[in-house]
């Protein structure tokens, strides 16, 4: 048990040690530009697909649910506005994030796992090239770049799909619709939920290459690292999810009515 506990918290002092560097050498020049451009295309324009058939699917189900909720209360009218209200508060960007930490969560752990275990990362260092810089802060920057834009296409997208479930329903037109789902957004409710995304980014993308990084054990080890970060990204972005939540409550008092 004790074992255990050791291995635990050597292995959170361990993380914590490599986020800090990344988040360090994020902003320290020199900057891999070609690398972390074709990073931000890998992770998030392939991501792309995922967010918008997930936010269509994620806005049929939540109209139909707000409907069942406010007819019995005769708000009908007030569907669009709480559809949208519920992804670009909360919805949206946590359930985009726990998509993506699957997919780019996996394939960080992955790719890095299966570099450490060919001793790719070590012919990279022998060619005096900076591997930490080029493989791990290029991804983590992606990230950061990455899940606000996926972020606001799954909010698009959902309230898409919340359209076509209203007009399927009522014969509601697109103006209509989109005029009353904006009538009670407002800055504070967009921007402080849809830039926390920016935390989940770098969450999954140093916990993901950490353990891509410290890969050991061949082929095993590399199933595992992908395993291990999908989890403990999802984990991760929960947690700091709760924490972010209440925090943009307390700076931004707006967005808790």
């Amino acid at each position: 048990m004790l074992d255990r506990a050791g291995a635990l918290l050597s292995t959170t002092g361990d993380l914590s040690v490599f986020a800090m560097r990344a988040a360090r050498e994020a902003v320290l020049p020199p900057y891999e530009f070609k690398e972390t451009v074709r990073q931000v295309y890998e992770l998030g324009a392939r991501s792309a697909p995922l967010i918008a058939v997930s936010g269509f699917a994620v806005g049929v189900v939540l109209s139909m649910h707000t409907r069942a909720s406010l007819e019995r209360f005769g708000a009908e009218a007030m569907i669009p506005a709480g559809l949208a209200m519920a992804l670009v508060r909360e919805t949206g960007p946590l359930t985009a994030g726990l998509l993506l930490s699957g997919r780019i969560g996996a394939g960080i752990g992955a790719e890095l796992g299966a570099m450490r275990v060919t001793e790719q990362i070590d012919a990279l260092e022998a060619g005096a090239v900076d591997s930490f810089r080029y493989l791990v802060v290029t991804r983590v920057v992606a990230c950061i770049i990455a899940l606000p834009i996926l972020t606001t296409l799954m909010n698009f997208a959902g309230m898409l799909g919340g359209f076509l479930a209203e007009a399927a329903a009522t014969g509601m037109s697109l103006q209509l619709y989109f005029t009353r789902a904006f009538s009670l957004i407002a800055v504070s409710d967009y921007l402080p939920s849809t830039l926390k995304t920016m935390v989940f980014g770098f969450i999954i993308a140093t916990i993901s290459s950490y353990l891509g990084f410290t890969t050991s054990s061949g082929t095993e080890g590399v199933g595992r690292a992908s395993t291990q970060a999908v989890v403990m990204s999802s984990v991760g972005i929960i947690v700091a999810n709760v924490v972010l939540v209440r925090l943009i409550f307390f700076l931004f008092p707006g967005a808790a009515g």
